[in-house]
């Protein structure tokens, strides 16, 4: 697979993200329509921030079958929802409590706990409306289950059901198997559902699809592991939010348990497998390969 260059990476990177940020501008309530507060929030929850990974896994995936950007633009929206939805939940007293998020005060400290509780159900909701409301796909048996795919992504079968196991976890070691099982569901799911979404837009074989699964399954379980290692060696003011938290919290994480050596080589093996999976595609998947690399190696 011939690799991208950092410059065309960082160009296609960028172009995503602004075009990405301007489709949820567009999706988003204006804040001067009632309930205000309510609107102003979701927006200081979504806008003006984050690596839009999600999006770019939509986009780079979307490319390989063809997709129209436009329908990618949705999808992109819809995972991007649903992913500060989660956020911003995951932030509150009840949760993570935790008082920063992306460089600026969470949702429930800048304005209050029942508002932060109205944002993530109305950005969850708007997710399925976005991705409900107009063509992705030309065939809508396939549209009605890419929004089952979200749905089961979001969920108990997925993030939701990962948070939950995160929660019981607290203060015991989980094995490596328990570890990657809540990772699978917790950060996994809706990375995975990125993936297969963009793909589905486009035409792409079965083979195909396969390779697009076991990569983002891989990546989706490497996201975690590097997110891991930067919350125990980061600061707070390159992260953008609190750092060392889920040792403060007695979370099992993958540094916990292997030590951030084990960690990194835990990676980078997930990495290498990852790009096998990629490589029969070609060209064709090197916005994806790039983007495996930058998780990798993401300075934040």
């Amino acid at each position: 697979m011939t690799a991208l260059s950092p410059q065309d990476f960082a160009a296609w990177m960028g172009a995503i993200q602004q075009r990405t940020e301007a489709a949820l501008a567009g999706v988003l309530p204006e804040p001067t329509i009632a309930p205000e507060r309510l609107h102003e929030a979701m927006r200081y929850a979504v806008l003006g921030g984050g690596k839009r990974v999600r999006p770019l896994l939509v986009h780079a995936a979307g490319a390989i079958g063809g997709a129209q950007p436009e329908r990618l633009d949705r999808i992109a929206c819809a995972v991007e929802l649903i992913h500060a939805y989660s956020l911003v939940h995951d932030d509150m007293p009840c949760m993570d409590d935790d008082v920063l998020r992306r460089g600026k005060p969470t949702v429930h400290v800048e304005y209050d706990d029942a508002t932060a509780l109205l944002v993530g159900d109305a950005l969850q909701t708007l997710a399925f409306q976005v991705l409900a409301s107009a063509p992705v796909t030309d065939m809508p048996t396939r549209q009605l289950g890419m929004i089952g795919l979200l749905a089961m992504a979001s969920g108990s079968r997925g993030m939701a059901g990962g948070q939950a196991i995160d929660l019981a976890a607290v203060g015991r070691q989980l094995d490596l198997r328990e570890l990657e099982f809540m990772h699978i569901h917790k950060t996994g799911a809706l990375i995975r559902c990125s993936v297969l979404l963009g793909a589905q837009a486009g035409t792409v074989d079965g083979e195909t699809l396969e390779r697009l699964d076991r990569y983002a399954k891989l990546t989706g379980l490497l996201f975690q592991v590097v997110d891991d290692i930067l919350d125990a060696e980061a600061d707070t003011a390159t992260l953008g939010k609190t750092a060392g938290k889920d040792a403060d919290h007695d979370k099992p994480t993958y540094v916990s348990l292997l030590g951030v050596a084990d960690a990194r080589r835990l990676a980078q093996d997930m990495l290498a497998e990852a790009l096998a999976a990629l490589e029969p595609l070609g060209a064709r998947a090197g916005h994806l390969a790039a983007l495996a690399n930058y998780i990798v190696h993401r300075p934040f």
